[in-house]
């Protein structure tokens, strides 16, 4: 698969602020031969868009992307979804006439109907976010259908599809994404399980037994969700800065770490953790443990087909990614016939996940009418 990364890079006007498709080299481009989906992925920094044929094929190999400009509020954002979308079919050679519909996604929390949260959100904090509805506003702009999920749903609902294939309507898995929190998605028949109010598969704020993860001494850690000894306190960067490096710096005073501020450290963790480096292993050591509960407890709940692990720690150096996810599986508690029935991977194409999710979860959506 190729790795070249397509960036939309900014273009004078004297009206708006626009922005054009470059490509740094000549990537593998498809057109489509029959009608397609496109899937928006939205972040804090940039949006990352793709394109989906009826077949399943992916009609792009790596990641475009263009500036999301949450920060300047929900009008600009969405025309900068807007320009992604036209980015990506103008890169495509893909008439508007044969999209049949738009998949997107964002960080939650939000409803299933795509209205962001009534208190925002990390990536949605100013007021005119608060409550606002990103999918029926990308709708109107566009013309077309838009089909909703939050990002960690999408990037799991990705992992689904491309680990089963065929046979992915008939299986089941969930999906832990690590980042600054931790998010994650249920799938069951290979769709995506979004609650009655949006709220399934919020995995970080599942709270687990510690037994077996802190040390005896160890303060229970807290969530800014207002848990305490929930998965996000422990698996995640926030987990990391505001519980578990503040600990382990005092068994290890004399740490490099100790000299930078604790956010900063915490983003270095992970290159001290690939060098075997005893503080960060037991950090990681004790994320990988949590997120082992957290599995356990998926199941005795759901007994699904494979479990799945994305996030920076997949971004990591291979070794120690398997090592990661390793821990995980040594310390997730299956019966015999389910070690037999279930598998262990982590989320494939970490960076085109969500935005590729999010197709799978549009052309699912619109296939039965297109039959």
């Amino acid at each position: 698969m190729l790795t070249t990364r397509n960036r939309v890079a900014p273009v004078a006007s004297s009206s708006a602020r626009k922005y054009a498709l470059t490509v740094d080299q000549i990537d593998a481009v498809r057109t489509p031969a029959s009608w397609v989906v496109v899937g928006l992925d939205n972040g804090g920094t940039c949006n990352n868009a793709t394109v989906l044929d009826a077949t399943g094929q992916f009609l792009v190999d790596n990641l475009v992307e263009n500036p999301s400009l949450v920060t300047d509020g929900p009008e600009s954002a969405v025309e900068q979804l807007a320009e992604a979308f036209t980015a990506i079919l103008t890169l495509t050679s893909t008439p508007l006439t044969l999209v049949r519909a738009v998949g997107l996604d964002t960080p939650g929390p939000a409803s299933t109907d795509g209205v962001i949260s009534s208190k925002g959100s990390t990536n949605f904090s100013q007021v005119s976010w608060h409550g606002f509805d990103i999918r029926g506003a990308l709708e109107a702009r566009i013309g077309l259908p838009v089909i909703y999920n939050n990002d960690a749903n999408a990037a799991a609902l990705y992992a689904h599809h491309r680990h089963f294939g065929a046979d992915a309507p008939g299986k089941s898995s969930v999906a832990a994404i690590v980042g600054t929190g931790l998010g994650g998605g249920v799938v069951v028949g290979g769709k995506v399980v979004s609650g009655a109010a949006g709220m399934a598969g919020e995995l970080g704020h599942v709270q687990i037994p510690l037994h077996g993860v802190l040390e005896e001494d160890q303060p229970v850690p807290q969530c800014n969700c207002g848990f305490a000894g929930d998965v996000e306190s422990i698996a995640s960067l926030t987990g990391i800065a505001k519980n578990l490096l503040p600990y382990w710096l005092q068994r290890f005073p004399d740490h490099p770490l100790a000299q930078a501020p604790i956010r900063k450290a915490a983003r270095m963790l992970r290159g001290y953790g690939e060098k075997e480096d005893p503080l960060a292993l037991a950090i990681f050591g004790q994320q990988a443990k949590a997120i082992g509960k957290l599995f356990t407890i998926a199941a005795n709940f759901t007994d699904p087909s494979a479990y799945f692990l994305g996030g920076g720690v997949v971004e990591a150096a291979p070794h120690f990614r398997q090592w990661f996810l390793n821990t995980v599986r040594e310390h997730t508690q299956l019966r015999a016939e389910q070690q037999a029935a279930s598998t262990f991977a982590l989320v494939p194409d970490l960076d085109m996940a969500g935005a590729r999710g999010a197709a799978v979860a549009a052309l699912e959506a619109v296939r039965p009418a297109a039959r």
